[in-house]
């Protein structure tokens, strides 16, 4: 083996010094790279981070939104269930007073059927039945002579029974109606009934007056009509038929409620009462 020359090993050793170490750059290279990446890494975290806190808000907004429309409907709900309920209970209401009214309606005209039983059976009085009332029909001979308009003492006994259960009904308008057949007035009556609407008006008159006075029916609740040859039930033809048409009808029927005047619908809106009116002084004599 041939000997090593000294000067070889002296200039490695100076060319290695000469030479710098690139160990240092790269580590540099390399920071400064995962530093960049790190930094993008926390913008990406941070921009998704903001989306996504956007999108939470925009979600809470429309909760918020969506729960306040669900606590307005619930609201809503709630007020047409309380009118419902307030609906139902007027209707039963309506429903007890009606089933209560036809029976006293049923009342009465059993009543009626049972005492005036005997004219019922000759003919002389119907009765009816339908849409809330009740009709007596009275032919004219039990109450009139032929022609006239006074009550005889057998109409009076009639009226009187008619009279006693007409007095205890409530809530129901009494019309007494006069009805004639088509013949004309005879000429010995005519200064006295001119017409047929005469003759009617004053036996209907007769009858309203009878049950205030006699039968002490309220005045209140008592009308008197005249319908004279218009409101016919059988036909003019015959004896029988004009007989028929020759009557007196008794008719109950619902009272109608008076209409308030502008000044009670006001205080009735106001939720007060009207006032009362002041007594007038009486001047002195």
């Amino acid at each position: 083996m041939a000997d090593r020359n000294p000067y070889d090993d002296l200039l490695k050793d100076a060319a290695a010094k000469a030479t710098p170490s690139r160990v240092p750059w790269i580590l540099s290279a390399l920071a400064l790279v995962a530093g960049a990446g790190a930094s993008t890494f926390l913008l990406w975290k941070l921009d998704r981070a903001q989306t996504e806190s956007s999108a939470a808000k925009a979600s809470l907004g429309e909760e918020r939104n969506t729960r306040a429309a669900l606590d307005q409907r619930l609201d809503q709900m709630e007020a047409e269930k309380a009118g419902l309920l307030a609906l139902k209970n007027d209707l039963s209401q309506q429903v007890q007073s009606k089933e209560q009214e036809i029976a006293k309606l049923q009342g009465t005209y059993q009543e009626l059927e049972q005492k005036m039983q005997e004219e019922i059976k000759k003919g002389d009085i119907r009765l009816s039945q339908s849409g809330g009332r009740i009709k007596v029909d009275l032919v004219d001979k039990i109450l009139f002579d032929v022609g006239e308009a006074s009550i005889t003492p057998r109409g009076g006994e009639v009226l009187s029974r008619v009279g006693a259960i007409l007095a205890g009904v409530q809530d129901k308008k009494i019309q007494v109606s006069g009805h004639t057949d088509d013949s004309p007035i005879s000429d010995k009556l005519k200064d006295k009934y001119p017409t047929n609407w005469n003759l009617a008006a004053a036996r209907a008159i007769n009858v309203v007056r009878y049950l205030e006075e006699k039968a002490r029916v309220p005045g209140r609740t008592l009308v008197a009509a005249a319908y004279g040859p218009w409101e016919p039930i059988s036909s003019n033809r015959d004896q029988a038929g004009r007989a028929r048409n020759r009557r007196i009808e008794i008719v109950l029927m619902p009272a109608l409620a008076p209409v308030p005047t502008d000044a009670e619908k006001a205080a009735a809106a106001a939720g007060a009462k009207p006032a009362d009116k002041a007594p007038m002084k009486k001047k002195g004599k």
